[in-house]
């Protein structure tokens, strides 16, 4: 409201500088050479419904339906007979139709021209403005709807893991509750912000792998690393889970999986590998990574390098750029 305040204030404070300076111009700079009994004051009243009609009905019809060379017409018919009005009714010159149009054309043109030009600058800037602001909506939404499709699946991976150990190893259930606790409250409270501090997202992947190391004990090896060159990065909620958990869905029995992540100079590299089955990951439904590379696209344009490599291990390695 503030900003469309301030912009309507600018264009009512155009409109007035130019109609000051123009009425200065046209009679103290000019009546010596073409009237004595200033007839311009009698003109002006005229001339302002002329512009104004014309930017009030005419250029935004004419501009609607696309009738460009219909309106050059009309604009240039109204000059015309705006002038002649001028020339012999107010002014009394007496001269020829080009002599009028030499002398007066101007005092028509000018106020015409520019308030045509003022109204399709502010035209053009509320429609970038509406192309903008529907733009961030679109991608609002489309954050919201790739979280959507993340955070369910977080969370049945870990629902599922407690209620096998429920089962199997009752007494480890209550820490898994904890840590489920833990990955709850990020991803319904703290992944709804642009940006969340490393460190907790950090804890989050700590109690998935948690999770997973319990999971896959006996069947699978974990080697997860993690070096930090200082606490104060901040990075988008749930980007690194989709590589992590990508490893473990594809990784085949007792295989190991590598999960590698540092940052330096204001740069993340997460590097995921893992052995795989290729017919399995042929098939594999592609959601997951899918979703991350939108993701990457609308948060991190220009500033990330993502690199599947599939040829003998899988491996996805992301670098971010923090700064």
């Amino acid at each position: 409201m503030i900003r469309l305040d301030r912009k309507r204030s600018t264009e009512i404070l155009i409109h007035i500088l130019f109609w000051v300076l123009f009425t200065f111009v046209s009679l103290f700079v000019f009546t010596r050479y073409y009237w004595a009994e200033n007839p311009f004051l009698q003109y002006f009243f005229i001339l302002v419904v002329i512009v104004y009609t014309n930017n009030q009905i005419l250029l935004p019809f004419f501009v609607k339906k696309k009738w460009y060379a219909m309106y050059a017409l009309i604009f240039i018919l109204i000059s015309f007979l705006a002038t002649q009005l001028y020339c012999n009714v107010f002014a009394l010159c007496g001269c020829s139709i080009m002599k009028c149009l030499s002398d007066y054309l101007w005092q028509t043109l000018t106020p015409l021209l520019f308030f045509s030009f003022i109204w399709m600058l502010f035209r053009y800037i509320d429609q970038s403005e509406a192309v903008q602001k529907a733009q961030q909506e679109k991608t609002e939404m489309e954050l919201k709807f790739l979280k959507s499709q993340i955070n369910p699946h977080v969370l049945f991976n870990n629902l599922n893991t407690i209620y096998s150990y429920s089962i199997e190893k009752p007494t480890k259930a209550p820490d898994l509750i904890l840590k489920l606790s833990d990955n709850l409250k990020h991803v319904l409270y703290e992944s709804n912000s642009d940006k969340v501090a490393l460190n907790k997202e950090f804890q989050f992947i700590d109690n998935y792998i948690a999770f997973q190391k319990i999971r896959t004990e006996g069947i699978k090896k974990i080697n997860y690393n993690t070096s930090i060159d200082k606490q104060a990065y901040s990075v988008a909620p749930l980007l690194l889970i989709t590589i992590i958990e990508n490893a473990f869905k594809h990784s085949t029995v007792n295989s190991a999986i590598n999960i590698n992540i540092k940052t330096e100079n204001n740069t993340l590299t997460c590097i995921c590998t893992n052995h795989f089955d290729k017919q399995t990951v042929k098939n594999a439904n592609t959601i997951g990574l899918d979703n991350l590379k939108k993701r990457l696209n609308l948060l991190y344009e220009n500033k990330y390098e993502l690199i599947i490599n599939s040829t003998d291990v899988y491996s996805v390695t992301l670098i971010l750029n923090l700064s």
